[in-house]
């Protein structure tokens, strides 16, 4: 009778427990519930994109999610190994940067050394199988040169790679020189992006001649129809403005001048260097700044005389 009574109670304990538990389940749901509901219409809300959204009526119910989880994914089930990125694509290559390369070391010895030297040489070969590729390859070496020696940003790196991609596409490479032709793309992507690089700047760097540059530039001009137009003076004077070290004062008259010599025709026919260059001078002469001729023609790569042409027709009349 005892264990009798023993069973019942430990009958009734368990299902008190399990009623505990079942409560606590029960809370715990509903609270969970409660938090991934929507609060407007009561809905199902998942996560998109770092946001809750509801299922039902569309509102966003958290925005700006913090994902704590790796920033890594891996594709292909192995989570030994997370790395999935590589050298980003590039115009500057003549691959796009899709290649692989095979480096040198200096920790291998004897006849595996000779061994990875014969391996590289073919690699390099297989890479750059053709005629096209082999000028490719060296028009773009140097198109990288001559942007770092005038240190130019990479976006006129790749555009001036780009016009010569172009320029070979269209058969102008035929009998001109391949350093003329990056010399032309440099000063052309210069150009359309609004840097001040004069002709004379970008061929003091380059392996090329400016009759070099210049037959090629007419090439791509007359062929392609380059978006560019005369150089406009006024793109020369902040930077001339500061190798001078003039004020701001001098520069925004120099500007004023520089319309004035547009409107009047007192800048057609004239190197729009030498015209801007003149135009500062004359401004920093009203200012009373100190900026003498030969200042002024040193940072233009023009002669005194040039300057003092224009500054003469600037002041005719005043």
């Amino acid at each position: 009778m005892s264990q009798a009574r023993s069973t019942r109670v430990s009958s009734h304990r368990s299902g008190n427990a399990r009623a505990d538990e079942t409560t606590d389940a029960a809370d715990e749901t509903e609270t969970m519930d409660e938090a991934d509901r929507c609060p407007e219409c009561s809905g199902r809300t998942r996560i998109e994109s770092a946001e809750r959204v509801c299922t039902d009526c569309g509102l966003v119910v958290d925005a700006d999610l913090i994902d704590h989880g790796p920033e890594w994914r891996s594709f292909d089930d192995d989570d030994t190994n997370p790395k999935r990125t590589g050298a980003p694509l590039t115009r500057s290559r003549h691959d796009r940067g899709l290649s692989t390369e095979i480096g040198q070391s200096t920790r291998v010895k004897g006849r595996k050394r000779r061994r990875l030297s014969r391996m590289r040489t073919q690699h390099n070969r297989a890479q750059i199988s053709t005629k096209r590729d082999r000028n490719k390859v060296y028009a773009y070496t140097e198109i990288r040169r001559l942007t770092g020696a005038l240190e130019l940003p990479n976006n006129i790196r790749d555009t001036a790679c780009t016009l010569f991609d172009s320029a070979q596409s269209e058969s102008l490479l035929r009998g001109r020189s391949l350093e003329g032709f990056a010399c032309a793309c440099v000063y052309v992507a210069c150009r359309t992006a609004d840097v001040a690089r004069t002709v004379g700047e970008v061929c003091a760097e380059a392996k090329a001649t400016e009759d070099e540059h210049q037959a090629a530039f007419d090439a791509m001009n007359r062929e392609l129809g380059l978006p560019i137009g005369p150089a406009s003076p006024a793109e020369y004077l902040p930077r001339f403005a500061s190798e001078l070290d003039c004020e701001q004062g001098v520069e925004q008259r120099a500007r004023e001048l520089v319309d004035r010599a547009v409107e009047e025709g007192i800048a057609n026919g004239r190197n729009p260097v030498g015209v801007a260059a003149a135009c500062l001078y004359t401004a920093a002469r009203q200012c009373s700044a100190d900026v003498t001729q030969q200042e002024a023609a040193d940072v233009a790569d023009v002669t005194p005389v040039t300057i003092r042409r224009t500054y003469v027709d600037l002041t005719d009349g005043e």
